[in-house]
């Protein structure tokens, strides 16, 4: 191991490789710009959680400001395709290239795969095949009513109480069969032949081409962590981890990779030859609960000192900070939390506990509150309304009320 980082240095490539050590650009964000924020990141998390906004937008707010959702929701449609929906870090949007490496190693992964259906249902989905060749891309409802299939779901088997035709569906979608054309105002996939996405059709990979495949994708999630353990480089595109390990240590071997430490760490790190450590960190966001830079709560723990838990599925009484709770980070640092819910029908963005870590700067309400304020204005709300929770909550309001804040 030839260098050796100190925390602060790690801190500062993983903000940098995440596009968030700088302040935000004040130009009006295009296409080009979500684009280019997208590729930094090689994946965004989907998930149907809406109380606050989808998460898939919050990456790109976090790092470019205001901009419009539907800019990110064109990167899934326009043709050359940049951006698929597949199975990587969950349900993601990845860039294109990766899709043909991630399919052996995630079709068997995910509980819909094609093994998991019977004859009946392989029946099922040779026909949504042909179905899908043949026309638009369609819901799943679409699809039932288009072969005549009644949309009724399956109360015993398994499958998130899926119909029969959504069980085909996805286990094509699993097996990297068909794809999809975005979603629509409800959520729902929009599946379309794979042939309308990647026009070349491929054999299924060898295992030396598997194995190629998870040596690029190890390599762009390196790229997008700036530094990571293993550990953290196999889990931002789900990688089995013996198997990652292993690729990691020949791609340092090759001098793909270069191996580093970090003071006050025992885990190996990797990065990038020539990765450049920032002089300094000075960006400022509010970061979703399933952003990147948050995806794995281990490496948050150890390079930045932030203990991060999900609790949307713990019950409320049990909840320590809240049901959405969002990370707030100010130049190096994860200096807060605030739970955050967006009220649209009185159109106020509530405030529902705010938190100040151990050590924060005095400055910390008052930039919290600027980056709230920008928040709202991005949902469209017309204010920010904080509750009584949580020891940040009264400098909060203050700095809300104050004009210096706007």
């Amino acid at each position: 191991m030839s260098r050796i980082l100190s925390a602060s240095q790690a801190r500062r490539i993983a903000l940098a490789a995440q596009g968030l050590h700088r302040v935000r650009p004040t130009a009006p964000i295009n296409l080009g710009a979500v684009g280019r924020t997208f590729a930094r990141l090689e994946l965004i998390q989907i998930d149907s959680v809406n109380v606050l906004a989808r998460a898939q937008y919050l990456p790109i707010f976090s790092r470019l400001g205001p901009y419009a959702p539907d800019l990110l929701d064109r990167l899934a449609v326009r043709h050359p395709r940049k951006v698929v929906e597949y199975w990587a870090h969950e349900a993601s949007l990845v860039r294109s290239e990766h899709f043909h490496d991630l399919v052996p190693w995630q079709q068997r992964s995910w509980p819909g795969s094609m093994k998991t259906i019977d004859e009946d249902g392989r029946v099922l989905a040779h026909r949504i095949l042909e179905l899908l060749a043949q026309g638009p891309a369609l819901t799943a409802r679409e699809v039932a009513t288009e072969l005549g299939h009644e949309h009724v779901k399956d109360q015993e088997s398994w499958g998130w109480n899926w119909s029969a035709v959504k069980r085909a569906l996805e286990a094509l979608f699993a097996e990297g069969m068909i794809s999809t054309e975005g979603r629509n105002g409800a959520f729902e996939r929009r599946y379309t032949s794979l042939h309308r996405v990647f026009p070349e059709s491929r054999a299924p990979a060898t295992e030396q081409e598997r194995r190629r495949g998870m040596e690029r994708l190890l390599l762009a999630s390196a790229k997008a962590h700036g530094v990571g353990s293993v550990h953290c480089l196999a889990d931002y595109f789900r990688l089995p981890l013996r198997q990652s390990a292993v690729a990691l240590e020949d791609l340092a071997g090759r001098g793909a990779l270069e191996r580093v430490g970090v003071q006050g760490l025992k885990d190996a790190f990797y990065v990038l030859p020539g990765t450049v450590v920032p002089r300094a960190a000075t960006g400022r966001a509010l970061l979703g609960p399933f952003d990147s830079m948050v995806f794995n709560r281990r490496r948050i723990e150890k390079l930045f000192g932030f203990t991060y838990r999900l609790e949307i599925y713990t019950p409320e009484a049990k909840r320590v900070y809240g049901y959405y709770v969002l990370p707030f980070l100010l130049g190096e640092h994860l200096v807060a939390r605030v739970d955050l819910k967006a009220d649209r029908a009185n159109r106020l963005l509530l405030v529902r506990g705010a938190f100040a870590e151990a050590g924060a700067p005095m400055q910390t309400a008052a930039e919290l509150a600027a980056e709230l304020r920008l928040m709202a204005r991005w949902l469209g709300l017309d204010e920010v309304v904080v509750s009584a929770r949580g020891n940040l909550a009264a400098a909060l309001e203050f700095s809300l009320s104050s004009p210096e804040s706007s």
